[in-house]
């Protein structure tokens, strides 16, 4: 049997993720969301963007007396964004500009930011819930 193009990067791709599962058959579970404790829900209380917790994916947003939290990644090729002075977003990879709500200000990026949910626990820690994108 003599396979396209597509056909070999489909089988590939699929033996690979195989391969993956065996070695470690919680990461697929494991890779899909998790939750991070970005520690005292106080520490959050000025308007601003927090970047404690860039390394690790995402920041934490004070805005209008909201709380959220937006990925750290661009939406275009997954670079990691730095947060500019005036709170907004800025891709060194490609360009890419967001605003302080994670909206694509600047292309080549076309989606906005992912905010992923916050919540604080009984002991005043915020929890911020990761899902891949």
């Amino acid at each position: 049997m003599i396979l396209n193009r597509r056909q070999f990067l489909l089988l590939t791709a699929a033996f690979a993720a195989g391969c993956e599962t065996a070695k470690n058959p919680g990461a697929t579970a494991a890779a899909r969301e998790r939750v991070v404790n970005a520690g005292p829900a106080s520490d959050y209380a000025a308007e601003g963007v927090y970047g404690r917790f860039h390394d690790q994916g995402f920041f934490v947003v004070r805005r209008d007396g909201k709380l959220f939290a937006l990925s750290a990644f661009c939406t275009h090729r997954k670079c990691r964004l730095t947060a500019k002075t005036d709170r907004s977003f800025f891709c060194p990879c490609h360009g890419s500009m967001f605003d302080p709500g994670g909206r694509v200000v600047k292309g080549p990026a076309r989606r906005d930011l992912p905010v992923f949910p916050v919540f604080t626990n009984e002991n005043g820690q915020l929890l911020v819930k990761i899902s891949p994108i």
